[in-house]
């Protein structure tokens, strides 16, 4: 007999950055979706001229696709465009949510800037380029966390905050300052709330997920990432965004109730022990 996730059915999740079709925000969407929430996806606005050869040939349409796939499952869907680096962005994205879905229970802290000038040494790499990863990566995650952690505060029934880190964050590789700083600033963001809000009935854990097949490590060949993979992951393959979803809507669920305050590392082995 299965096991099947309980305590999701109704509830309401606020995924930032599930916009991409190749992408962990549109998994854990869809995972969540079937396992009965209801669903808000965030996306920073990308012009459709700006979309992969990949989307525009599927006539992809960024957070709304998203949204069509969550209602595809019974379930009510809010798409938003949202700049989780403004503080006042995520205000209202607060107040939309609050107005058009009755209530927050499961905030998932996603987004993240692309892979760009940011992979080069201490020395090389730019002010303008620290301060635009750290303002999506961790900015963006103190921002939701607290605007959201107040909500959850205030209705008084729990709930979760998941904020998707890396390995990133623990490997702390050279030519990676920027990325790695940002990351292990959100595990430290995601500890010292879980200290503080579990008193009312919330979780605050980070999941660290390894090579996910996503649009953003197309910078490398597939045949560069298998051997990566060959070289680095005991189970010998690359994650899937779906491998995400299905340990955030564990971690939301009722099984995943008496979990905080930890830093997960998904990766297929790749951190054995850390």
């Amino acid at each position: 007999m299965g096991v099947s996730l309980t305590g999701l059915e109704g509830k309401v999740a606020v995924i930032t950055g599930a916009g991409r079709m190749r992408s962990i925000g549109r998994g854990i969407a869809r995972a969540l979706a079937a396992a009965g929430c209801d669903v808000v996806v965030t996306g920073s606005g990308r012009a459709p001229e700006d979309y992969p050869a990949e989307e525009k040939s599927a006539g992809w349409r960024d957070i709304a696709s998203v949204a069509e796939e969550v209602r595809a499952h019974g379930r009510r869907a809010l798409a938003v465009v949202s700049d989780i680096s403004d503080m006042a962005s995520v205000e209202a994205l607060s107040v939309r949510v609050l107005a058009e879905m009755g209530r927050v229970d499961f905030i998932i802290n996603n987004a993240g800037a692309a892979r760009a000038g940011d992979r080069a040494p201490v020395v090389d790499v730019s002010p303008e380029t620290w301060r635009k990863i750290i303002d999506v990566n961790l900015n963006g995650t103190f921002y939701m966390s607290q605007v959201f952690g107040r909500s959850l505060i205030q209705q008084g029934r729990g709930g979760a905050i998941i904020n998707i880190s890396s390995i990133g964050g623990k490997l702390m590789a050279p030519t990676t300052a920027a990325y790695a700083a940002s990351k292990a600033g959100i595990h430290a963001l995601t500890c010292a709330m879980s200290g503080e809000v579990g008193s009312h009935g919330i979780r605050v854990n980070a999941i660290c997920p390894g090579i996910v097949m996503t649009s953003r490590l197309d910078d490398l060949s597939q045949e560069q990432w298998a051997g990566i993979i060959d070289s680095h992951i005991p189970l010998k393959r690359a994650g899937k965004p779906e491998d995400i979803g299905n340990m955030v809507a564990y971690l939301c669920s009722d099984q995943g109730s008496w979990i905080s305050g930890q830093l997960y590392s998904v990766d297929g082995g790749q951190l054995a022990g850390r």
